[in-house]
């Protein structure tokens, strides 16, 4: 079951529970990160870098089957500050609690997706999500319990916008889903260090940005801290930069983050679920050139399924070889 698989993993990644540590991927294709920008260091990263991440075990693993020169490459992974997703039936407060209390034990700030809203994915490769709405106000109130006073920062419900607009999610739940939404922004930004951005699908997806508007708007947007693009996906630093801003735009300024995890090589045209031939993008940076451009993050865990498709595991289940491919440079 998706959601279960999802909370063992955010459970797994921090030594709460035994296992690999699955974090879900979602959404649609997309498009060119250059190895020129992929630099700074973790070191000077202001977001805390799980110690004991999958690929930091992989590394560990290959090492002890003399595969050294993959371990090395593997690096480029785990030496990178990535999202911790939590998602399922499970209390998700436990994990958030101690993400939050080692990247405060550094002084850096935690980064987490929030991916547990009823009717998830409408059906697809990471469906599932809270039973009902009064399941899923708990579940966030217990996410929110677990930042404390910590520095974090949240991206919500991927995909959870952008289902509505293209019409993958039932009319009738459109209406719980903004108010769930609206709801779970509120609730996030009670905890004093953490920073919220709702998630706003990509620009291959929803090509106007005038059309996420006013379902944003009426999902809480005002209260967040901005809006989240290319989760899971393969769009370039420069479309989605351009993209970004205009819908800023729309929305009287808000800021926004950016996926640049697997964008390196852009996208595959039609394929959007494990497409071959991809790399790792811009690392995780603050330092972006553009004021309502807040970050470029590692949202979707390099090395973790999108689905079962491509030879893939189930979505979110650590993929060990195709890391291994995102680590080569990215092409031209």
């Amino acid at each position: 079951m998706p959601r279960l698989i999802h909370a063992l993993a955010a459970l797994a990644a921090l030594g709460l529970v035994a296992g690999c540590t699955p974090a879900p991927g979602t959404g649609r294709a997309s498009a060119v990160g250059a190895s020129a920008k992929r630099t700074g260091s973790a070191a000077r990263s202001p977001f805390w870098v799980d110690p004991a991440g999958p690929a930091a075990r992989q590394i560990e693993l290959w090492r002890g089957q003399g595969r050294d020169r993959d371990a090395a490459l593997l690096k480029r992974i785990a030496d990178e500050p990535v999202a911790l997703w939590l998602a399922g039936e499970l209390d998700p407060g436990p994990a958030v609690r101690s993400a939050v209390a080692s990247a405060t034990r550094e002084g850096r700030t935690a980064l987490f997706v929030a991916y547990d809203i009823p009717h998830r994915d409408c059906g697809q490769h990471s469906a599932g999500g809270a039973a009902d709405a009064d399941a899923y106000r708990h579940w966030i109130d217990r996410f929110a319990e677990g930042l404390g006073e910590g520095r974090a920062l949240v991206v919500l419900e991927p995909d959870a916008v952008a289902h509505m607009v293209d019409g993958c999610t039932p009319g009738e739940y459109h209406a719980e889903r903004e108010r769930l939404l609206s709801e779970a922004v509120v609730r996030l930004k009670r905890q004093p260090r953490t920073t919220v951005y709702l998630d706003a699908g990509n620009p291959s997806w929803i090509p106007d940005p005038g059309k996420l508007v006013a379902p944003l708007e009426r999902a809480g947007i005002a209260n967040a801290d901005g809006f989240s693009l290319n989760v899971s996906n393969f769009q370039t630093d420069t479309v989605s930069k351009r993209y970004g801003v205009r819908l800023s735009g729309g929305l009287g300024g808000k800021h926004f983050v950016v996926d640049t995890s697997r964008n390196g090589n852009g996208p595959l045209e039609g394929v959007w679920c494990n497409p071959p031939g991809r790399a790792l993008g811009t690392r995780p940076t603050t330092d972006t050139g553009e004021a309502v451009l807040d970050a470029y993050l590692w949202i979707k865990r390099p090395g973790e399924s999108d689905g079962e498709c491509g030879g893939g595991p189930a979505a979110g289940r650590w993929w060990p070889e195709y890391a291994l491919e995102l680590t080569r440079d990215p092409a031209g």
